[in-house]
């Protein structure tokens, strides 16, 4: 697994083998979002839009979003509102703006009910617009609006000399009447138009005054993001996905050998084949009693979900596997031939692959079979064998495991002759009577390898 490519495959053997303990995280989850939803109360969020007239630069706008925002506004909208156990700089963290097309300030107020909020954001708009406008009226010189409006005065006193010096000309029809008739109407029209303009530059006429808010702010109805069922939603997924990664990262640091020279290495023998097991659907379960073991049961950690799902084989295969072995054990063993098989304490694929190859083996050679605990290997002393085949499966076991067995056997006296590597299939319906056959080798070695526990243990 620590090489391979992580696929979909991958993950729904993950999901399939592993769902109770998923649903159980994933329930956590829930719980833990349930809790984190009471912690924060729920908010409700809603906005005005206050319109800027005239032409307007996007610094200016920015500006203003600012100024929206400011303290001197908030702390006005708060003393205004007098909502008890609400401060001022609490309203700060819940109300914000932004410009938008047409020259608009959309002002944002969160509170913890649809009505707070509506109030809220009303409220600061309010106050927004009387201080914007108040910054653009200060912001004059008072001397200078009174010469202004002296200025102002003395423009209109001089159009209405005009207009008396137009009544006075010559009435004929001369040029020289037509045409001071017609330089007076142009003083006129450039008076006038100075008085616009000065009209225009008016404080008091300034864009900033002429700010509208655009009716009142909406009443929210439902819960600001995120919600409570978000948030029992997210920590469900949440849990779950973990969980899923947790699976992929354990099995990718994964010191479990799988490869045959791995293996081979790691006991310094050759392998002489590999046969196969026939598995029912699930797998068969280790044994196990304590709570411990039974908690694995139930969440089905007694499983391993990176063993890859069985292939379906067939009797005849598998007996031409088992034989081919034996045949190569005679040929490597001197006469008489007699063989330890040592076995991994708690590999029960190789522990029925022993025991097929003890019934298919007769007499000839004459094989003995123990389990050797792998945190503290021991095997027995050298007898009459002539050598130790060791039978395990692929991905049980770590290079540190496997080397001790090694040196077990060579602590005994005993030469690694051979691996035998077992994996599990799925039998068909014509291997059920030849399987069955085989029960009574299996309930003999059972016999056998627990003997030769209490030894070597």
């Amino acid at each position: 697994m620590s090489d391979d490519t992580i696929r979909l495959v991958t993950i729904g053997r993950i999901i399939r083998r592993r769902w109770r303990l998923l649903t159980l995280l994933a329930l956590v989850g829930a719980l833990v979002g349930y809790g984190a939803s009471v912690l924060f109360p729920p908010r409700y969020t809603t906005s005005t839009s206050v319109l800027l007239p005239g032409t307007w630069e996007e610094r200016e706008l920015l500006t203003q979003t600012e100024v929206a925002t400011s303290s001197v506004v908030v702390d006005r909208a708060a003393a205004t509102l007098a909502w008890p156990g609400v401060s001022a700089a609490d309203l700060r963290d819940r109300v914000s703006a932004k410009a938008t097309d047409g020259n608009i300030i959309k002002i944002s107020g969160t509170a913890d009910t649809p009505e707070h909020a509506q109030r809220l954001c009303d409220q600061v708009a309010k106050e927004f617009v009387s201080y914007a406008t108040r910054i653009a009226t200060a912001s004059g010189d008072p001397g200078a609006a009174e010469e202004l409006a002296a200025l102002q005065q003395s423009v209109q006193d001089t159009s209405r000399r005009i207009s008396d010096l137009a009544d006075a000309a010559d009435p004929g029809q001369t040029v020289e009447s037509v045409q001071t008739r017609t330089e007076l109407e142009q003083l006129r029209t450039a008076l006038r138009e100075a008085i616009t303009t000065l009209k225009q530059a008016d404080p008091a006429d300034s864009e900033a005054k002429n700010m509208v808010v655009m009716g009142s702010a909406a009443r929210p109805t439902g819960e600001a993001p995120p919600t409570r069922t978000q948030l029992i939603a997210g920590g469900a997924l949440l849990f779950f996905l973990v969980a899923v990664i947790g699976h992929l990262t354990a099995a990718r640091m994964s010191r479990r050998l799988r490869g045959e020279a791995e293996i081979t290495a790691a006991l310094g023998s050759e392998l002489l084949g590999t046969v196969d097991v026939p598995v029912e659907r699930p797998l068969h379960r280790p044994k196990g009693k304590g709570p411990r073991a039974w908690l694995r049961r139930l969440l089905g950690l007694d499983v391993r979900w990176d063993i890859p799902t069985p292939q379906t084989g067939d009797e005849a295969s598998r007996q031409i596997r088992y034989r081919r072995v034996c045949s190569r054990l005679r040929d490597r063993l001197p006469a008489p031939r007699r063989l330890l098989i040592v076995v991994p304490e708690g590999d029960e694929i190789a522990r029925r692959a022993a025991g097929q190859l003890v019934a298919d083996a007769g007499s000839d050679p004459l094989l003995r079979a123990v389990t050797v605990p792998v945190s503290r290997p021991m095997v027995p002393d050298r007898d009459h064998e002539a050598g130790v085949l060791v039978v395990l499966s692929a991905g049980s076991w770590t290079a540190g495991e496997l080397a001790g067995i090694a040196e077990a056997c060579a602590d005994a006296k005993h030469a690694v002759v051979g691996i035998v590597l077992a994996g599990p299939v799925r039998a068909t319906r014509s291997a059920d009577h030849p399987r069955h056959a085989a029960v009574p080798a299996f309930a003999a070695l059972d016999s056998e390898l627990d003997d030769a526990t209490g030894v070597t243990g």
